[in-house]
């Protein structure tokens, strides 16, 4: 599908092929046809994920054992691309996928694995992870929801926003502190899952700028009684630093979903000014159009080279929170460029929602400011120097 004429990476085999074929063919016919219906209602159908447990696409990398594939990143990354090229918004898989069940993968115990992985990846379980608290933004350590232990139990008590898949999440991972005495190192991350949960609350599912059909919200937790053993892990105190190792893949995951934009929106542009005419002539032969199109495929081209370059170091377990910020900084900085160019060449169509440029200028302008915005990342980059 993408108009960007780059080698094969070293980390697709041919067997990848056959897989990103038979994803591809799954996003255009089970889920494309239904996004028209999930943007009015604001989110994606609860049957969209089981039918995406069925056909094996939760939970691609994480081992048999616990119910998953037995993948890498790379099925992960095959995955982002095709949802994306297939233009099915709000599905948020990934999020499931390549944040919430490697949290559980790395930090839980085996009986934590076991428990909720294999429900995980058969959808029955859609994961979440509520770290963004009103007023604390990209600051982790300033959270106040805290969960305290009473005996064999925590009480959570505190609030979130912006939480992604937040009306149908059912297992969630909040980032609470256990000793509000302490910084960092009073940070724990525990699992709520919600259908037992009294006292949790699902606020509005907030009305965006993009992303229409992603149901994103608010979370309340007023005295939510949670069992000790919902501790990810085995010691409390262990939330922050479980965070920072963890969004080397996070931030890259972002990376690669503004690359699959950058292809589609070249893709669906290009095809518009080869058949868009103006002045009695397609769009496409004046020189302005090929060169403003001819810069944006150059700088595409270097940056997906530096995408399959960064998804090799993250399959090798070498992708280091620098690289992976800069990866997250420049891939979604781009994006926003080359989606702004796209857009005007399609003149006043661009505009209008029916066309999907306007959607994809939209859905990526909150990748500079998820996972830690742009300007953390660069403050992250300058500890390098």
């Amino acid at each position: 599908m993408s108009v960007l004429q780059t080698p094969k990476p070293a980390w697709k085999s041919d067997d990848l092929d056959l897989f990103e074929d038979e994803v591809s063919k799954f996003f255009t016919r089970e889920l494309a046809p239904h996004v028209e219906s999930w943007r009015e209602q604001g989110k994606v159908d609860r049957w969209a994920w089981e039918k995406a447990g069925e056909a094996g696409l939760l939970c691609m990398s994480m081992p048999e054992e616990y119910g998953g594939a037995g993948g890498t990143f790379a099925h992960e990354q095959i995955f982002l691309e095709q949802q994306c090229h297939a233009g099915v918004e709000g599905f948020g898989a990934g999020l499931h996928n390549c944040i919430v069940a490697p949290y559980i993968l790395h930090y839980g115990t085996e009986e934590q694995k076991k428990r909720w992985l294999p429900k995980m990846a058969t959808g029955e379980l859609i994961g979440a992870i509520a770290m963004t608290e009103p007023g604390t933004g990209s600051d982790l350590q300033a959270v106040r929801t805290t969960a305290i232990k009473e005996g064999n139990q925590y009480v959570m008590n505190g609030s979130k926003t912006f939480i992604t898949n937040g009306q149908t999440a059912n297992l969630i991972i909040v980032v609470s502190k256990t000793d509000p005495s302490e910084g960092a190192k009073g940070v724990s991350l525990m699992v709520v899952e919600t259908d037992d949960a009294d006292g949790f609350e699902r606020g509005r599912n907030l009305k965006k700028l993009g992303n229409k059909a992603q149901d994103t919200s608010e979370l309340f937790f007023n005295d939510v009684k949670i069992p000790t053993e919902n501790l990810l892990g085995t010691d409390e105190g262990q939330g922050f630093f479980q965070l920072m190792e963890q969004l080397p893949q996070e931030r890259h995951q972002i990376a690669v979903g503004a690359m699959a934009q950058i292809e589609r929106a070249l893709k669906l542009t290009i095809d518009y000014v080869k058949e868009r005419e103006a002045f009695g002539r397609p769009v496409l032969k004046f020189q302005n159009t090929q060169f403003v199109l001819a810069e944006c495929k150059a700088k595409a081209t270097m940056a997906r080279v530096f995408v399959d370059s960064c998804t090799q170091q993250l399959i090798e377990g070498k992708l280091d929170a620098a690289t992976a910020s800069m990866a997250k900084m420049l891939l979604t900085d781009l994006c926003g460029e080359i989606v702004d160019e796209c857009l005007q060449l399609f003149g006043g169509y661009g505009y209008m929602d029916e066309y999907p440029i306007s959607r994809i200028y939209a859905d990526c302008r909150v990748e500079r400011i998820y996972g830690g915005t742009n300007e953390i990342m660069k403050l992250l980059i300058a500890r390098t120097l």
